[in-house]
């Protein structure tokens, strides 16, 4: 028996909202900085990851008022989330290295199954390439303290993928989680922001 409760569903929401916002912001400042292909990688890898937060949150929430245990939400979770950090990682890593295309990035996403530890292990790949290259750009614009943030937001989200792997049905589980995901985006969203307030779309990265 799961023991989620509304108010933890709903808390379910922020880091989403978190790591949507601080995306956006990068689309942004990064679209004159990336080739289609980078972009499209990029953009379609940080759509995922949104929609996967959000499936998860409004399984709990239906799942808490009552409403349905929609099982199919809570497992598509993994797959479209992990799929979706390896593409963002792979669209930024191009932008740095002059890669283009796509073909690579779908040639390596795995078949969809019930088990966790590919995806585990695709979300801290691509996490490690996304933030590894944020901190490349934060060191290109001197900002070492954004550095720091990235990292914070990458070691979250490594106890993540750890938590992922422990009893969810029990809610001291879920609160931790919550606080540890929170924590992530929000330095995420933080060094986004402050990429975006130091210039980011104006800087010249080749």
């Amino acid at each position: 028996m799961k023991d989620f409760t509304i108010p933890m569903a709903l808390v379910d929401f922020i880091p989403v909202i978190l790591f949507a916002i601080g995306s956006v912001l990068l689309l942004r400042d990064l679209y004159n900085k990336m080739s289609k292909g980078a972009f499209a990688l990029f953009a379609a890898g940080t759509i995922d990851v949104t929609c996967a937060g959000c499936l998860k949150a409004l399984y709990k929430l239906l799942y808490a008022a009552g409403v349905c245990d929609f099982e199919a939400l809570n497992a598509m979770f993994f797959p479209v989330q992990s799929i979706g950090f390896l593409l963002a990682g792979l669209g930024i890593i191009a932008m740095l290295t002059h890669r283009q295309g796509t073909t690579a990035a779908y040639a390596i996403a795995p078949p969809v199954f019930s088990g966790t530890f590919v995806f585990v292990g695709l979300m801290v790949v691509g996490l490690g390439l996304m933030d590894a290259c944020l901190c490349v750009i934060s060191a290109k614009m001197r900002k070492p303290a954004l550095i720091a943030l990235f990292a914070v937001s990458f070691v979250c989200s490594l106890g993540m993928g750890y938590l992922s792997s422990q009893d969810f049905a029990q809610a001291s589980m879920n609160w931790i989680a919550q606080f540890v995901n929170i924590a992530g985006q929000g330095t995420f969203l933080a060094g986004a922001a402050l990429l975006h307030k130091n210039g980011l779309a104006q800087l010249k990265l080749k």
